[in-house]
């Protein structure tokens, strides 16, 4: 009976535009667009939790929308524009919607922060007035291990208001 060697998957080239960066890299097929921005970009502001799309602490925005990039192969993101939470905001010019996190106190253990940030972003685009209740179906596919759900849910309507004004 002959044996088989495992073989070295086919790598594919891909070129992608993270946070205002263009960058060219040859991917396994299989490498997950999550692996691809924490270990090939050191980009580990996107968290993985579930690895499975639940918990949304994996979402980045694929051209200005929230993706799961647990459930994303990064082959697939090539010739798109990829924003991540480092994309948002820096440490001395916090993106608003960061700046109201920080003082509305949504950020708590900062796990989920990221991926929800990366959701609320085009919510509030879409819907600059948002209820209570619109705010918390938005962050719905969110989960928050400390489920400090209040303090998220102030920071989002905080930024909302802001932008009105």
């Amino acid at each position: 009976m002959a044996t088989t060697e495992p073989t070295m998957p086919k790598l594919f080239d891909m070129a992608v535009t993270v946070n205002g960066t263009r960058y060219e890299q040859a991917v396994e097929p299989r490498t997950l667009l999550s692996d691809f921005l924490r270990h090939d970009l050191g980009l580990t502001g996107t968290h993985v939790g579930c690895e499975h799309g639940v918990c949304g602490a994996c979402t980045v925005l694929l051209d200005g929308e929230s993706v799961r990039s647990c459930l994303i192969f990064a082959i697939q993101a090539h010739g798109h524009r990829i924003t991540t939470v480092e994309g948002l905001g820096t440490i001395d010019n916090l993106h608003p919607i960061q700046e109201a996190f920080r003082q509305a106190h949504g950020v708590q253990c900062g796990f989920c922060t990221p991926g929800i940030l990366t959701t609320v972003v085009p919510f509030l685009e879409q819907n600059p007035d948002p209820s209570e209740q619109e705010i918390r179906e938005a962050i719905s596919g969110n989960l928050c291990r400390c489920t400090g759900y209040q303090h998220i849910v102030d920071a989002v309507k905080l930024a909302a208001e802001r932008a009105r004004t």
